[in-house]
Protein backbone atom coordinates (compact mmCIF):
# COMPACT_ATOMS: atom_id res chain seq x y z
CA UNK A 1 0.00 0.00 0.00
CA UNK A 2 0.94 3.44 -0.95
CA UNK A 3 2.16 5.71 1.74
CA UNK A 4 0.94 9.08 0.68
CA UNK A 5 2.21 11.07 4.26
CA UNK A 6 5.44 9.48 5.57
CA UNK A 7 6.64 11.18 9.09
CA UNK A 8 9.77 10.41 10.13
CA UNK A 9 11.66 11.44 13.57
CA UNK A 10 9.46 14.40 13.47
CA UNK A 11 10.95 17.23 16.99
CA UNK A 12 8.60 20.25 17.60
CA UNK A 13 9.33 22.38 21.10
CA UNK A 14 7.51 26.00 21.75
CA UNK A 15 10.00 27.54 24.21
CA UNK A 16 11.82 24.55 25.78
CA UNK A 17 8.29 23.00 26.38
CA UNK A 18 8.46 19.32 23.74
CA UNK A 19 5.24 18.65 22.09
CA UNK A 20 6.71 15.96 19.47
CA UNK A 21 9.46 13.96 20.17
CA UNK A 22 10.94 11.87 17.59
CA UNK A 23 7.53 10.96 15.93
CA UNK A 24 7.43 8.23 12.72
CA UNK A 25 4.06 8.19 11.43
CA UNK A 26 2.82 6.31 7.97
CA UNK A 27 -0.76 7.51 6.26
CA UNK A 28 -2.00 4.94 4.42
CA UNK A 29 -3.14 6.25 0.63
CA UNK A 30 -6.92 5.66 0.21
CA UNK A 31 -7.13 4.78 4.45
CA UNK A 32 -8.54 6.31 7.23
CA UNK A 33 -5.92 6.63 9.72
CA UNK A 34 -6.84 7.47 13.44
CA UNK A 35 -4.92 9.81 15.72
CA UNK A 36 -5.51 9.46 19.27
CA UNK A 37 -4.20 10.64 22.82
CA UNK A 38 -4.63 12.63 25.50
CA UNK A 39 -5.23 16.26 26.58
CA UNK A 40 -1.37 17.72 25.55
CA UNK A 41 -0.07 14.71 24.02
CA UNK A 42 0.86 16.94 20.23
CA UNK A 43 -1.90 15.59 18.50
CA UNK A 44 -2.59 19.07 17.03
CA UNK A 45 0.49 20.11 16.86
CA UNK A 46 1.65 17.55 14.37
CA UNK A 47 -1.07 18.45 12.60
CA UNK A 48 0.12 21.40 12.66
CA UNK A 49 3.09 20.94 10.93
CA UNK A 50 2.35 18.37 8.31
CA UNK A 51 -0.02 21.36 6.88
CA UNK A 52 2.65 24.10 7.52
CA UNK A 53 1.18 26.08 10.17
CA UNK A 54 5.08 26.11 12.05
CA UNK A 55 8.63 24.81 11.24
CA UNK A 56 9.46 21.34 12.64
CA UNK A 57 12.73 21.16 14.39
CA UNK A 58 14.58 18.64 12.85
CA UNK A 59 12.69 14.94 11.06
CA UNK A 60 11.09 14.87 7.57
CA UNK A 61 7.78 15.40 6.69
CA UNK A 62 7.05 13.89 2.80
CA UNK A 63 3.66 14.17 0.68
CA UNK A 64 3.99 11.98 -2.14
CA UNK A 65 7.05 11.02 -1.53
CA UNK A 66 8.33 15.38 -1.93
CA UNK A 67 9.69 16.26 1.14
CA UNK A 68 7.34 19.31 2.11
CA UNK A 69 8.51 20.12 6.18
CA UNK A 70 9.92 23.35 4.55
CA UNK A 71 6.23 24.42 2.94
CA UNK A 72 4.39 27.22 3.60
CA UNK A 73 0.87 25.85 4.78
CA UNK A 74 -0.74 27.35 0.95
CA UNK A 75 1.33 25.50 -1.01
CA UNK A 76 0.95 22.34 0.61
CA UNK A 77 -2.82 23.04 0.59
CA UNK A 78 -2.43 23.12 -3.21
CA UNK A 79 -0.49 20.33 -3.37
CA UNK A 80 -3.36 18.23 -1.64
CA UNK A 81 -3.44 18.46 2.02
CA UNK A 82 -6.29 20.46 4.00
CA UNK A 83 -6.95 20.20 7.42
CA UNK A 84 -10.58 21.60 9.07
CA UNK A 85 -10.16 22.85 12.88
CA UNK A 86 -11.45 21.70 16.49
CA UNK A 87 -13.51 25.23 16.24
CA UNK A 88 -15.28 25.84 13.08
CA UNK A 89 -13.31 28.34 10.34
CA UNK A 90 -16.79 29.42 8.44
CA UNK A 91 -17.97 33.00 6.90
CA UNK A 92 -20.81 33.64 9.50
CA UNK A 93 -21.94 36.13 7.56
CA UNK A 94 -22.36 34.79 4.65
CA UNK A 95 -25.10 31.78 3.60
CA UNK A 96 -23.97 27.99 2.93
CA UNK A 97 -23.34 28.22 -0.61
CA UNK A 98 -21.28 31.25 -0.29
CA UNK A 99 -18.64 29.66 2.31
CA UNK A 100 -18.50 27.03 -0.08
CA UNK A 101 -17.69 29.44 -3.29
CA UNK A 102 -15.18 31.35 -1.38
CA UNK A 103 -13.38 28.41 0.23
CA UNK A 104 -12.83 27.50 -3.39
CA UNK A 105 -11.89 30.92 -4.15
CA UNK A 106 -9.14 30.87 -1.82
CA UNK A 107 -7.57 27.55 -3.32
CA UNK A 108 -7.67 28.62 -6.47
CA UNK A 109 -6.21 31.87 -6.99
CA UNK A 110 -7.66 31.76 -10.94
CA UNK A 111 -11.21 32.31 -9.25
CA UNK A 112 -10.38 35.43 -7.14
CA UNK A 113 -11.06 37.74 -9.78
CA UNK A 114 -14.26 36.71 -10.19
CA UNK A 115 -15.76 37.42 -6.46
CA UNK A 116 -19.63 38.61 -7.87
CA UNK A 117 -18.94 35.80 -10.96
CA UNK A 118 -18.96 32.33 -10.48
CA UNK A 119 -19.02 29.84 -12.73
CA UNK A 120 -22.50 27.62 -12.74
CA UNK A 121 -20.81 24.66 -12.33
CA UNK A 122 -18.95 26.04 -9.37
CA UNK A 123 -22.09 26.54 -7.57
CA UNK A 124 -23.65 23.00 -8.83
CA UNK A 125 -20.78 21.57 -7.17
CA UNK A 126 -20.92 23.56 -4.02
CA UNK A 127 -25.16 22.83 -4.23
CA UNK A 128 -24.42 18.93 -4.91
CA UNK A 129 -21.94 19.10 -1.74
CA UNK A 130 -24.36 20.95 0.31
CA UNK A 131 -26.31 17.48 -0.55
CA UNK A 132 -24.12 15.55 -0.19
CA UNK A 133 -23.44 16.09 4.05
CA UNK A 134 -26.86 17.10 4.97
CA UNK A 135 -27.05 20.92 4.03
CA UNK A 136 -28.87 21.38 1.14
CA UNK A 137 -32.09 22.53 2.45
CA UNK A 138 -30.03 25.13 4.70
CA UNK A 139 -27.50 26.03 1.63
CA UNK A 140 -28.96 29.81 1.40
CA UNK A 141 -28.87 30.01 5.30
CA UNK A 142 -26.53 32.39 6.92
CA UNK A 143 -24.01 30.03 8.20
CA UNK A 144 -23.74 31.47 11.51
CA UNK A 145 -27.38 30.55 12.36
CA UNK A 146 -26.81 27.07 11.96
CA UNK A 147 -26.14 24.47 15.22
CA UNK A 148 -22.23 23.51 15.84
CA UNK A 149 -22.54 20.31 14.41
CA UNK A 150 -24.02 21.44 11.22
CA UNK A 151 -21.28 24.09 10.65
CA UNK A 152 -18.74 21.21 10.98
CA UNK A 153 -20.05 20.04 8.32
CA UNK A 154 -20.18 22.85 6.54
CA UNK A 155 -16.70 23.23 7.13
CA UNK A 156 -15.99 19.68 6.15
CA UNK A 157 -18.06 20.28 2.61
CA UNK A 158 -15.90 23.21 2.14
CA UNK A 159 -13.17 21.60 2.60
CA UNK A 160 -14.24 18.63 -0.11
CA UNK A 161 -15.06 22.13 -2.38
CA UNK A 162 -11.12 22.10 -3.14
CA UNK A 163 -11.01 18.48 -3.97
CA UNK A 164 -7.94 17.66 -1.54
CA UNK A 165 -6.10 14.16 -1.57
CA UNK A 166 -5.46 14.27 2.18
CA UNK A 167 -8.16 15.52 4.55
CA UNK A 168 -6.90 16.16 8.12
CA UNK A 169 -9.35 16.56 10.36
CA UNK A 170 -9.12 17.67 14.36
CA UNK A 171 -12.04 16.46 16.20
CA UNK A 172 -14.74 16.22 13.64
CA UNK A 173 -17.27 15.16 16.51
CA UNK A 174 -16.64 17.26 19.26
CA UNK A 175 -19.47 19.66 20.22
CA UNK A 176 -21.74 17.67 18.10
CA UNK A 177 -25.32 16.28 18.91
CA UNK A 178 -24.82 12.87 19.77
CA UNK A 179 -27.69 11.97 16.85
CA UNK A 180 -25.40 13.78 14.29
CA UNK A 181 -22.87 12.30 15.11
CA UNK A 182 -23.35 8.33 13.27
CA UNK A 183 -24.69 10.62 9.90
CA UNK A 184 -21.32 12.38 10.47
CA UNK A 185 -19.13 8.90 10.76
CA UNK A 186 -21.56 8.02 7.95
CA UNK A 187 -20.25 10.97 5.54
CA UNK A 188 -16.61 10.21 6.49
CA UNK A 189 -16.55 7.17 5.22
CA UNK A 190 -18.34 8.22 1.96
CA UNK A 191 -15.61 10.83 1.48
CA UNK A 192 -12.95 7.94 1.78
CA UNK A 193 -14.57 5.58 -1.04
CA UNK A 194 -16.47 7.57 -3.32
CA UNK A 195 -14.50 10.43 -3.74
CA UNK A 196 -11.24 8.49 -2.67
CA UNK A 197 -10.06 11.25 -0.29
CA UNK A 198 -7.47 9.74 2.62
CA UNK A 199 -8.41 10.82 6.29
CA UNK A 200 -6.30 11.24 9.30
CA UNK A 201 -8.28 11.65 12.18
CA UNK A 202 -7.47 13.26 15.46
CA UNK A 203 -10.86 12.31 17.87
CA UNK A 204 -11.44 11.79 21.24
CA UNK A 205 -14.49 9.74 20.92
CA UNK A 206 -13.24 6.43 21.17
CA UNK A 207 -16.26 4.64 19.61
CA UNK A 208 -15.86 7.19 16.72
CA UNK A 209 -12.25 6.09 16.03
CA UNK A 210 -12.93 2.29 16.40
CA UNK A 211 -15.68 2.39 14.12
CA UNK A 212 -13.88 4.91 11.70
CA UNK A 213 -10.10 4.00 11.47
CA UNK A 214 -8.32 1.26 9.43
CA UNK A 215 -5.47 1.93 11.67
CA UNK A 216 -4.62 4.16 14.64
CA UNK A 217 -1.85 5.66 16.48
CA UNK A 218 -1.25 6.82 20.05
CA UNK A 219 0.60 9.87 21.27
CA UNK A 220 1.19 10.43 24.87
CA UNK A 221 3.69 13.22 26.27
CA UNK A 222 4.42 13.64 23.13
CA UNK A 223 6.00 10.85 21.98
CA UNK A 224 4.51 7.74 20.15
CA UNK A 225 3.02 5.28 22.51
CA UNK A 226 1.34 2.80 20.16
CA UNK A 227 0.20 2.43 16.85
CA UNK A 228 -2.29 -1.12 15.16
CA UNK A 229 -5.84 -2.18 14.18
CA UNK A 230 -8.49 -0.95 15.81
CA UNK A 231 -8.96 -4.20 17.95
CA UNK A 232 -4.79 -4.06 18.45
CA UNK A 233 -5.39 -0.71 20.24
CA UNK A 234 -8.78 -1.20 21.99
CA UNK A 235 -6.21 -4.30 24.05
CA UNK A 236 -3.19 -2.40 24.22
CA UNK A 237 -2.22 -1.98 28.23
CA UNK A 238 0.29 1.22 27.11
CA UNK A 239 -2.84 2.76 25.66
CA UNK A 240 -4.93 1.81 27.90
CA UNK A 241 -3.03 2.95 31.55
CA UNK A 242 -2.14 6.43 29.56
CA UNK A 243 -6.24 7.16 29.15
CA UNK A 244 -6.47 6.14 33.18
CA UNK A 245 -3.71 8.17 33.96
CA UNK A 246 -4.68 11.03 31.91
CA UNK A 247 -8.01 11.19 33.85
Amino acid sequence: MNKIIQVRGVNKSFGGVIANRNISIDVEEGKITGLIGPNGSGKTTLFNSIVGYHPIDSGTIHFENHEISKFRVQKIARLGVLRTFQQTRIYSKMNCVKNMLISAAHHNTKLMDMFTQYPQELTERAEKLLEFVGLYGKRFLISGDLSFGQQKLLEFAMALMNEPKVLLLDEPTAGINPTLINGLIDRLKRANYEFGITLFVIEHNMRVVMNLADSIYCLAHGEMLAHGTPDEIKQDQKVIDAYLGAH
